[in-house]
């Protein structure tokens, strides 16, 4: 498992309340994708999960279930019962949710705890999360839910009100350089700047091979398309038909620019329409597990956002 230095505090934290008499029921780990909420979730329910004098495996755990995307359909279900590739749902599904709760009735196998993983929460569906929300209000004896969040505000009030929320910080430059380093990658200044202090963000660059993609992002902020040359080859960088992984790792890298200019700028009226420009990424980001958009334009509709980012005489439309 990666060792991530930006756990420190979120590790003091929940062992704190670990050794405490009344540890909180359901713990929010929230921040940007990216920063190891996942691998912190997995590592701490081991902890919670474990009791003096009760071997523990060291493989799958039967007090914790994980929850992610599941199967799309019933014939994916069959493809993943049979052990083949398969095609994930966008969402996590109210049966998900559904078959957990079942699991609830029963006592944890190995000792008085049980852990559930939901990763990621914000992206339950509406009657998944009105689901959950009822076993948060009335969560069984020794259950503890670990809800995984890129971003919190799409979670309904009344889930986040019932949690305690651990905050990951972002990584330093030098932490991110370091990390690459050990992966076996090559620690791009390009790759680290684009990252904006996510490491999965900088994983995504060299896997995704996204240089030329950030080359031609940080031209359509800078200088916008008064044709549609610039927002044609975008979408043909991203690809006619790129998949969800690809799609969400240029979304990353688009905001994670737009905010790097943002922060850079003096002009207050540049400023203000970077901000605005980053606002409309991050709900096409929300909306992209989900719509049904067309493939071939949605890489055009990335870039005609960027687009608004440029001079005010640049018409986005244009």
């Amino acid at each position: 498992m990666t060792d991530w230095p930006n756990h420190a505090e979120a590790w003091r934290a929940w062992r704190d309340a670990l050794a405490g008499e009344r540890m909180h029921h359901a713990w929010l780990l929230a921040g940007k994708s990216g920063l190891g909420k996942r691998d912190f979730a997995l590592a701490a329910a081991r902890e919670l999960v474990a009791e003096p004098g009760v071997q523990q495996p060291l493989g799958e755990h039967p007090d914790i279930i994980t929850m992610t995307y599941g199967p799309k359909d019933e014939k994916a279900e069959k493809a993943q019962a049979e052990g083949k590739p398969f095609e994930r749902a966008r969402s996590i599904r109210i049966r998900q949710i559904r078959a957990m709760q079942r699991r609830l009735v029963t006592r944890p196998t190995l000792g008085s705890r049980r852990a559930i993983i939901i990763d990621p929460a914000d992206d339950m569906e509406k009657p998944a999360a009105n689901a959950l929300l009822k076993s948060l209000e009335e969560p069984p004896a020794g259950t503890f839910f670990l809800l995984v969040t890129h971003r919190p505000a799409r979670l309904l009030p009344t889930i986040r009100s019932r949690c305690r929320t651990l905050r990951f910080p972002v990584l330093t430059d030098s932490q991110l350089s370091a990390m690459l380093a050990d992966e076996g990658a090559v620690p791009d200044p390009e790759a680290i700047a684009a990252a904006d202090g996510s490491f999965g963000a900088a994983m995504r660059f060299a896997e995704q091979d996204l240089a030329p993609i950030a080359k031609l992002i940080a031209a359509l902020i800078e200088s916008g398309d008064n044709g549609m040359t610039e927002r044609g080859e975008l979408t043909r960088l991203i690809g006619q038909r790129a998949d969800r992984e690809r799609i969400q790792a240029v979304l990353d890298l688009a905001q994670a620019l737009v905010a790097r200019a943002a922060r850079a700028s003096d002009d207050p009226a540049r400023r203000i329409r970077l901000i605005d420009t980053h606002a409309a990424l991050v709900s096409l980001a929300a909306e992209a597990p989900t719509a049904n958009f067309d493939a071939g334009m949605f890489p055009f509709e990335i870039g005609t956002l960027l687009v608004g980012a440029a001079t005010a005489s640049d018409s986005p439309h244009v």
